[in-house]
């Protein structure tokens, strides 16, 4: 959400947002800097009314038998216009809400100008692809090869798009998740585990409504949705606080199930282990400051940490710099790793890493008074992918495939797994 005072004094600047991230078509500011201005008139006139009302009607204990028939009249009519008012305020109110929940961020100046996936550019890569001696198998058949899954038989029971690892794959989903936590335990992050379920409030907060309920589950019985990740319940974890500048910046590393319809996936690559409804998510994000200084510098460190995940599982990545039309409403600026998948010759995306500014914190209201000026602010929010799992397996196990089938563990991981070098049947 942006603040309406600098949509009318930056007219101008949003439009040229609005045009980046094409939401020409959704937002109109002509109709919503009119509507601001129906809803301060609305406020104006119905407040004088209310005052007014409320000084006839103390006058009637005073006035005489005679006068009392006209002011109760004038209240009466009074009333009736106020009622009338409150509820053409209450009208425009909601339709300029409506419209300010679907006010996208305002991107970076530095973010590639793009339509859609095709304007993002490529950074860097980093690792060299992997040559193999033999044909290579992808990950179904590695799993099928060593036992190491349940595909045919979960989809049975909880239909298509789900799965069940088991043996060494299950213990290497855990492990790369103990990896990633103690990292960033090691970074200042405090680990915390959420709960997968959330109120509708927090939804709009993080920026998953309006724009994608089609991608959320939501059992109706209890009136609660199932989070796609930790980032919508850190987000709404302290909404409404004033927070104590000297607690910023707040770093969690939050650990979840997640869940994802998946709705629009239709056609795509869903084989196998690739786009699944539910899977185990860590996530990074950090609270700070309102600093743009501040809050970039935040996100070139989760960016870092999470090249050191990808370096620390020996997989070859690249580092995407997401253009406007494709990063989403709330970000201001937004990078993408891919790690390379070998059976499909190509890098899929593992890690989204976003600065969101201020958009979040002014929908949870979530605020901290700045010691330097006593001026209470909004904070900035920015988020990371720690590792998601079991989309990381993927590219993992296919990168680091033996021609009997095993896979190598990475030093970085070897702790995690008892020591292990490598995995596998035929181990």
């Amino acid at each position: 959400m942006l603040d309406i005072k600098y949509i009318i004094e930056n007219k101008e600047l949003v439009q040229e947002g609005l045009n980046k991230k094409g939401y020409t078509k959704i937002i109109n500011l002509d109709d919503l800097i009119s509507l601001h201005s129906s809803i301060t008139k609305l406020k104006t006139s119905s407040q004088a009314k209310a005052e007014e009302k409320n000084k006839l009607s103390n006058s009637i204990k005073s006035a005489s038998a005679e006068e009392r028939p006209a002011i109760i009249a004038k209240s009466k009519e009074l009333g009736e216009a106020l009622k009338q008012e409150l509820e053409e305020l209450d009208a425009e109110q909601k339709k300029f809400d409506e419209i300010m929940l679907r006010m996208p961020n305002m991107p970076s100046p530095d973010c590639p100008v793009g339509p859609d996936e095709s304007g993002n550019v490529v950074i860097r890569k980093v690792g060299e692809i992997p040559q193999f001696s033999f044909k290579p198998r992808d990950h179904v058949e590695l799993m099928e090869l060593n036992d190491w899954g349940e595909m045919e038989r979960i989809a049975k029971v909880s239909g298509s798009r789900t799965y069940a690892i088991k043996n060494d794959l299950a213990q290497l989903e855990l492990a790369m998740h103990m990896m990633v936590l103690d990292k960033l335990r090691a970074h200042g992050f405090t680990v915390i585990a959420v709960p997968s379920i959330s109120k509708e409030k927090p939804l709009y907060g993080q920026g998953y409504l309006p724009f994608s309920r089609d991608e959320i589950y939501y059992m109706p019985a209890d009136d609660v949705y199932l989070s796609g990740t930790a980032e919508l319940i850190l987000n709404s974890l302290r909404a409404d606080e004033i927070i104590n500048e000297a607690e910023l910046p707040i770093l969690y590393a939050g650990f979840s199930p997640c869940f994802r319809r998946e709705a629009g996936a239709a056609g795509k690559d869903t084989r196998g282990l690739v786009r699944v409804h539910q899977f185990m998510k860590t996530e990074q994000f950090v609270i700070c400051k309102n600093d743009i200084n501040e809050s970039e510098k935040w996100h070139q460190t989760l960016l870092k940490i999470s090249e050191e995940v990808l370096q620390d599982l020996e997989l070859p990545y690249q580092v995407l710099d997401i253009c406007t039309g494709d990063m989403g409403a709330p970000k201001y600026r937004q990078y993408d790793l891919e790690a390379w998948v070998p059976s499909q010759n190509c890098y899929r995306e593992t890690h989204s890493c976003s600065n969101i500014t201020e958009w979040q914190a002014r929908r949870t209201n979530l605020r901290y008074r700045d010691n330097a000026d006593g001026k209470v602010k909004y904070v900035h929010t920015l988020n990371n992918t720690g590792i998601a799992t079991p989309r990381a397996l993927v590219p993992f196990i296919e990168c680091h495939q033996n021609e009997d089938g095993s896979v190598n563990i990475p030093q970085k991981l070897r702790p995690y797994l008892g020591g292990k070098t490598k995995i596998g049947k035929n181990v």
